[in-house]
């Protein structure tokens, strides 16, 4: 096996370090589109492009949508725990 084979291989093998940043969340949106266009490629008779195009964006913007107030909503949760549960339990 040639050495560019080797090398190529290798970067499979080795996990790419992503921090847990608002920014590294950006490294999700391509994963949701591949998700969104595999979906919809696999529900319907006949793939028009328009069409197509149209329901899988359709279903990459409510992916989007749905997980950013999954987020919100755990924000939430989690300020009130560490927040205002303490300070209630004190009260008790």
């Amino acid at each position: 096996m040639s050495i560019e084979i080797t090398a190529l291989l290798a970067t499979f093998l080795t996990p790419m370090k992503i921090e847990t940043t608002g920014l590294s969340m950006l490294w999700a949106l391509p994963l949701i589109a591949s998700i969104a266009v595999v979906y919809k490629a696999t529900k319907v008779n006949k793939i028009e492009f328009k069409r197509f195009f149209k329901e899988s964006a359709i279903l990459f913007g409510s992916i989007v949508i749905f997980l950013c107030i999954s987020a919100v909503v755990l924000c939430v949760i989690f300020w009130f725990i560490n927040e205002k549960l303490p300070s209630l339990m004190k009260l008790c």
